[in-house]
């Protein structure tokens, strides 16, 4: 007797399973490396940190109205 197959529930899994190679794919192209990762993070604290040290006026201070 043949094994009864849900087409529902084959059909689901077929599209679950391309996501995922799809997915596995993009980590691949467009992953960045943990290296690469904290390279970046570590230049922006660094662009903030000098954009507030050129800040003409503490952040207490408020306008003049």
């Amino acid at each position: 007797m043949a094994e009864l197959v849900n087409l529902r529930q084959r059909r689901k899994q077929r599209k679950r399973e391309e996501k995922e190679q799809k997915a596995a794919q993009n980590r691949v192209l467009y992953g960045l490396t943990t290296e690469e990762r904290s390279r970046h993070k570590s230049a922006g604290a660094r662009a903030l940190m000098r954009l507030e040290a050129h800040r003409l006026s503490p952040e207490s201070d408020t306008l003049p109205e």
